[in-house]
């Protein structure tokens, strides 16, 4: 088995013919159909089941999709790892972020990076803290950005100052309550919307503060979050510096709850070299600590 055996396995799968994946590597049929033949000899077992117009994965065939994708992907990184290292500050960085970081990694640290290191181009995969943490541990990204609290063992994280959380709602569902920064008690009786990963983080200090809590909304991004408090709905909580360039007319306080300290992190596994760009982005990263 080699890596064109993999890609071409990828492409049948794809492409979902042989015919049309004969197309799109510029091959003809037959010689496809005999590289497909001797991977099924080598792995020991049918992996596609074709049919009269198009073909079928098989259970085996869909396990080895998933690694072929893997491991394509690997090589390409490796490719470019290896162009990155001959020519200097220049190839490609591949970055996870989840969706609250994207705005305030944009106001300064990004355009900050790409104005020292004009040659480097990005590959960014969003996702959950918890998606960001199970791709990098499998080599599809570099670095990643994402919020504390998380655990894992296999990481090493570069954190900025913590921040506070904040509640972001239109100015009606704030009405009789203190100007300023508000208490978890104050969240009393609003129809809250938060994501998923901070559910555990926001109930316990609620609880310990005799606050019931009137989950309107679960979700898993930011985004979500913030869009439905601008659709007036109810009252979102997420990180602070994740309502920076809000769009809504949203009313954005301070939650004054000291174990509501959350950071922003970059993330890389232990033991890996990092390439030239990925060392830069984090000197660039911790260097918004001094600002």
């Amino acid at each position: 088995m080699d890596l064109k055996q993999l890609q071409y396995f990828v492409t049948i799968a794809e492409a979902g013919s042989i015919t049309a994946a004969a197309k799109k590597l510029h091959l003809s049929q037959p010689p496809l159909s005999m590289q497909l033949k001797l991977l099924e000899e080598e792995m020991g077992t049918l992996l596609i089941e074709r049919g009269p117009r198009s073909v079928t994965l098989t259970d085996a065939g869909r396990l080895l999709y998933r690694h072929a994708k893997q491991i394509l992907t690997m090589a390409d990184n490796a490719l470019h790892d290896l162009a990155d290292f001959n020519q200097g500050l220049r190839g490609t960085l591949r970055l996870g972020m989840v969706s609250s970081s994207v705005a305030p990694m944009l106001e300064h640290c990004i355009p900050l990076y790409h104005a020292q290191n004009p040659g480097i181009r990005f590959q960014i995969q969003e996702g959950t803290t918890f998606e960001l943490l199970e791709i990098l541990a499998r080599n599809m990204i570099e670095l990643a950005v994402v919020r504390t609290p998380f655990l894992d063992d296999g990481v090493v994280s570069h954190p900025l100052v913590p921040e506070p959380m904040a509640a972001a709602a239109k100015p009606a569902f704030f009405e009789g309550l203190p100007k300023g920064p508000l208490k978890a008690c104050h969240l009393q009786g609003l129809p809250l919307i938060y994501y998923r990963r901070y559910e555990t983080l926001l109930h316990a200090v609620m609880q310990a503060r005799g606050v019931e809590a009137d989950v309107l909304c679960l979700n898993d991004d930011a985004r979500t979050t913030l869009l439905w408090a601008g659709a007036g709905l109810g009252v979102a909580l997420l990180p602070l510096s994740a309502c920076r360039n809000l769009t809504a007319e949203l009313d954005v306080r301070p939650l004054d709850e000291v174990e509501w300290q959350i950071s922003l992190a970059v993330i890389h596994r232990k033991g890996i070299a990092l390439s030239r760009p990925a060392r830069r982005f984090i000197e660039t990263f911790e260097s918004e600590r001094q600002r």
